[in-house]
């Protein structure tokens, strides 16, 4: 990779570590469906000047409520019923194992051996992790939490039946698409009133929060990974964002105080070393084809 690209691709992991402390802030003001909601339609501002992109509806609806309505509905729904930050990005960025093992189920991706190790690993540390649970937050936030990272690998694997369409016109009209049903959703749980109110009583520091999250995390961010893994290998772009774990982390410290046991540290340390060894791992070369019998 161009030193140039390598400093992007960090640069998209540290705005997505911020992006946890950010979405805690602003879960303060808002609840979790209408600061989802907010986000997304930051982020679909675009859909105003680009055309949709020649991808089916059922398709985008498909990758829009599994990768980005699913995914950050439910990261947002923990961390406002206590999930810590920290630990929050770290469960996300398991969506490596997920992806791997629903790949096998639905396209019959083997996982090499090494990535079966890497699987093995991971699973231990989230067991680690869920032998903290039930102490500073409940067991259903975690459960909730957990679809995240479900969501996350069924997305990624539907995205591949959008492949060609340009990067930042298919996410601007994917964040438009999971941002309506939210509003929707947001209007019914907590009513027309107080969802209004919320909007109008926006604090700087809450609007500050929701651009943070909208247009650089979501948007840009988005827009710069996409174009990342356009002109690299997956390989040498992913295992990126395995700082994103530890910028959350140490970001919620700070601004926080967040703390961590010996287990969930453990616990924590240990998924990110079961995604390195997943994300890293060599897939194995095809076997050359033998030469065709000559015929005479």
């Amino acid at each position: 990779m161009k030193p140039a690209d390598i400093l992007i691709a960090i640069l998209v992991a540290i705005i997505w570590g911020l992006a946890f402390v950010a979405s805690r802030i602003a879960l303060d003001e808002f609840s979790p469906e209408l600061m989802t909601a907010m986000r997304f339609s930051i982020a679909a501002l675009p859909c105003l000047f680009i055309p949709k992109p020649k991808v089916a509806w059922s398709l985008l609806i498909a990758i829009s409520f599994t990768l980005f309505l699913g995914q950050f509905l439910s990261q947002a729904y923990g961390i406002a019923h206590g999930v810590p930050v920290g630990l929050t990005s770290v469960v996300v960025q398991s969506q490596a194992l997920f992806t791997i093992g629903f790949a096998a189920i639905a396209f019959g991706e083997r996982p090499t051996p090494v990535q079966t190790l890497g699987i093995v690993i991971a699973a231990i540390g989230l067991l680690m992790i869920c032998g903290t649970v039930g102490y500073d937050f409940s067991v259903a936030a975690f459960a909730v939490l957990m679809i995240a990272p479900i969501c996350f690998a069924v997305g990624n694997l539907l995205l591949r039946g959008a492949r060609g369409a340009p990067m930042f016109d298919l996410f601007a009209w994917l964040c438009l698409t999971a941002a309506l049903p939210l509003f929707a959703l947001a209007l019914v749980v907590n009513g027309p009133m107080p969802t209004f109110e919320s909007l109008i009583h926006m604090s700087l520091t809450g609007l500050i929060c929701l651009l943070v999250i909208g247009a650089i995390s979501t948007s840009i961010a988005y827009w710069l990974w996409g174009r990342l893994l356009r002109d690299y290998p997956a390989a040498q772009v992913v295992p990126f964002a395995l700082l994103v774990p530890f910028v959350g982390s140490a970001a919620s410290s700070i601004v926080f105080g967040e703390r961590f046991g010996p287990l969930r540290l453990a616990g924590m340390l240990t998924v990110i070393g079961g995604i390195a060894v997943m994300v890293l791992a060599k897939r194995p070369k095809a076997l050359p084809e033998e030469p065709l019998p000559k015929t005479a």
